[in-house]
């Protein structure tokens, strides 16, 4: 039975510049029981095609023509009431931005007692069961139903996301970048539970994501959108085995692997079309290499491949197995034939013991029982307390009796050399990000320290900031965040190089060649639009502009490259490589994205509650992981390859408060491989030692042929 039909469908945006055609004629049908994906870069057209499905679209989007049918229902000519029925009772979404779908002064529980008593006459008691339940599906602690969204891990407010779109037990669950942003431990954890609870309750998936290898692990059929046309579509294997379309080889081929070679990794050269109006030829023709004379004039149908469940539109589909071998190589696509990595050029950061402590208080506010007291006078009463917690000693000798240290940085050491990139590499919350900005001094050491560029950081926090400024400069993950809403994309750029005395020719001339430099093309286009106007690939790019635009010695950069597509993934990591070797730039690249980091960084650094526990040559770490949380982080990574059969991480728990640090080892608590030893004694970095490839871990001494400490490769014996 056809689920979802979706028939010859185009949505309009109308904006102050135009009209933008962003859904131009997409058709695709999901079968009860199957789980499809719709995958693209950003401004594809996949997010809008989901949300005109649901009846989401903002006001100035209009549905100018095609059929939508839900189990044989016209959902474009339900009611709002009936919309409403049918929307998680029926339908449900996962948002990719779990913190902007829950409510800030609601427990998550309420919030999924909500959505269950909206829909069905169900007693509080009843629904407040059935929100354990759920709790319980998704691996969450029942136990925390009642706790707020703040209080939960980003991986965790996923979860609470999941579970509210699954408390009616609906037919087909649309998920929008359910992953995005998430490191790999979480990432598999959750898309473990979105299989495990559709066999179980027999439901459809409808997932929208850039994310090739989430889609080989999850998804049976698939559509590839580029300018909001479908490309190609058909059976996963058969896409990812065998590409048909050129635009489905880039998004493939531009997919980092853990085992690949080092080389350039291949990014699709330049950008999306505008859409201002409907192209005449093939919507992908400015951008693919293997593009004729007949392309640029005649869009391609999409049309049924002989002996295979797959269309394509493509008027060189007949040549498709030439065109797999040629795209398989960086330079088809106008990159470099071979990557290469640099050799650090003298140090030019050097980290010793660092440590970023935070005194937290527990104010006499925050230890009043809430229990049947209000959101509303929840939220209040947590509001006094934050102004409680600004208003100095005086206040909190009254009010607070207790404090405990959080150690989010807890002695780091480590070396950057010029024209070397360092990949630092954790879950959430292992400390990773303190680390950035400590490093670049938006935050206060509290013990140990660092040099740059010669000199102690003590130098330059003395009156000599701007010239660390702007020696040194980091990109922030979130784009949303990091950029003024209020200043053009001009004006963003231009800003850094106003404070640094840049003139003003100079100054035009720069915020051209940055933007160009990062893919935004013609510079000119973008000029003049606001951080809204953007998408949010675009906004991370203008980001990067504003770090490179003052030409720094050193970047910093925190998960630069977490919500872009993989294709512009690739672009951002080959230009940081190629600033790295060719401008003798210094990189300190922060991330949960394993896979990508093991094609640019020279040297990986894993880190796990505020310390590293294994570092050394990118290549031996990968090739030769000696902690297990390394082990454990590699085998997250999933694979393109739908016939792989991955075993799937199973760390027990979450990791430990650090505030309250266990005794001994750190990741002893979910460590499959802990003894004795390693709940009483904590392990140096040398604990195993093979060269520049250190591991803070007991176990390999304890399988070790030898207990010879001099000998290379064996543990380092200590406790």
């Amino acid at each position: 039975m056809t689920l979802l039909r979706v028939e010859d469908l185009r949505v309009r945006y109308d904006t102050r510049d135009g009209p933008l055609h962003s859904v131009n004629g997409v058709s695709f049908s999901i079968e009860d029981g199957v789980n499809y994906a719709l995958s693209g870069e950003s401004a594809s057209g996949k997010s809008t095609t989901a949300k005109a499905i649901l009846g989401l679209l903002p006001d100035h989007a209009t549905v100018e023509s095609g059929t939508v049918e839900f189990a044989g229902r016209d959902l474009r000519s339900l009611t709002p009431t009936e919309r409403q029925d049918l929307l998680w009772e029926e339908v449900a979404f996962i948002p990719q931005t779990a913190i902007d779908a829950l409510d800030p002064v609601m427990t998550v529980g309420a919030q999924i007692r909500q959505a269950i008593q909206t829909h069905r006459e169900v007693s509080e008691r009843n629904a407040r069961r059935r929100a354990r339940e759920l709790f319980e599906t998704v691996g969450l602690d029942e136990d925390r139903v009642d706790d707020y969204p703040h209080q939960f891990s980003g991986g965790m407010r996923q979860r609470v996301v999941i579970a509210m779109a699954l408390a009616l037990d609906p037919k087909l669950i649309i998920a929008d970048e359910p992953t995005t942003g998430l490191d790999v431990i979480v990432q598999d954890k959750i898309i473990d539970n979105i299989l495990q609870i559709q066999e179980e309750t027999d439901s459809s998936l409808l997932l929208i994501t850039h994310d090739l290898s989430v889609i080989a692990e999850t998804c049976d059929e698939m559509s590839v959108l580029y300018g909001g046309t479908v490309l190609e579509q058909g059976r996963v294997d058969h896409l990812l085995l065998n590409p048909t379309n050129p635009y489905t080889m880039g998004l493939k081929n531009a997919f980092p692997a853990v085992d690949a070679d080092g080389g350039d990794l291949i990014s699709v050269p330049g950008t999306p079309p505008n859409l201002e109006s409907e192209p005449t030829g093939c919507v992908f023709e400015p951008r693919c290499p293997f593009a004729t004379d007949e392309c640029a004039t005649v869009a391609p149908d999409l049309e049924a491949l002989p002996y295979r469940s797959q269309r394509v539109a493509c008027h060189e589909a007949d040549r498709a197995a030439v065109m797999r071998r040629e795209a398989e190589t960086a330079a088809t696509w106008g990159g470099s034939a071979e990557g290469s990595r640099s050799t650090a050029d003298g140090a030019l950061l050097e980290v010793d013991g660092l440590q970023t402590h935070y005194e937290r208080s527990e104010s006499l506010l925050g230890r009043i029982p809430l229990g049947g007291v209000s959101p509303t006078v929840t939220g209040f009463t947590n509001s006094l307390t934050r102004w409680y917690e600004q208003r100095g000693e005086i206040v909190r000798e009254v009010f607070d009796d207790s404090e405990s240290t959080v150690r989010a940085v807890d002695g780091v050491s480590m070396s950057v050399g010029r024209g070397e990139i360092l990949g630092v590499v954790g879950e959430s919350g292992c400390g990773k990000s303190t680390l950035g900005q400590t490093l670049a001094l938006l935050e206060e050491p509290t013990g140990g320290g660092f040099r740059f560029d010669g000199r102690p950081h003590e130098y330059y926090r003395d009156g000599n900031l701007q010239s660390f400024r702007q020696k040194l400069q980091i990109v922030f993950q979130n784009p949303y965040e990091s950029l003024n809403p209020r200043l053009t994309v001009g004006q963003l750029v231009t800003e850094p190089l106003t404070i640094h005395g840049y003139r003003s020719g100079e100054r035009d001339a720069a915020v051209r060649e940055t933007l160009e430099r990062v893919g935004m093309a013609p510079a000119e286009r973008h000029l003049d639009k606001y951080p809204n106007e953007l998408s949010g690939g675009q906004r991370q790019r203008v980001a990067i502009a504003r770090a490179l635009a003052v030409d720094p010695d050193f970047l910093i950069c925190d998960e630069p490259a977490s919500m872009l597509d993989v294709s512009l993934q690739a672009e951002v990591l080959n230009l940081l490589r190629t600033l790295a070797n060719t401008e003798g730039i210094g990189v300190l690249y922060i991330s949960h994205d394993l896979a990508s980091l093991t094609q640019i960084a020279d040297r990986l650094s894993i880190m796990y509650l505020g310390r590293f526990v294994e570092t050394g040559p990118t290549e031996q770490v990968v090739a030769d992981p000696q902690h297990p949380y390394t082990e454990a982080l590699l085998a997250a990574v999933p694979e393109t390859d739908p016939r792989g059969s991955r075993d799937r991480v199973a760390l027990d728990g979450q990791p430990s408060d650090p505030e309250d640090l266990p005794t001994g080892c750190r990741f002893a608590p979910r460590c499959p491989k802990a003894t004795d030893r390693c709940r009483e004694s904590e392990p140096e970095l040398d604990a195993w030692r093979r060269g520049d490839h250190g591991a803070a871990c007991f176990h390999p001494a304890e399988t070790s042929p030898s207990d010879d400490p001099g000998r290379v490769g064996e543990p380092v014996g200590t406790d």
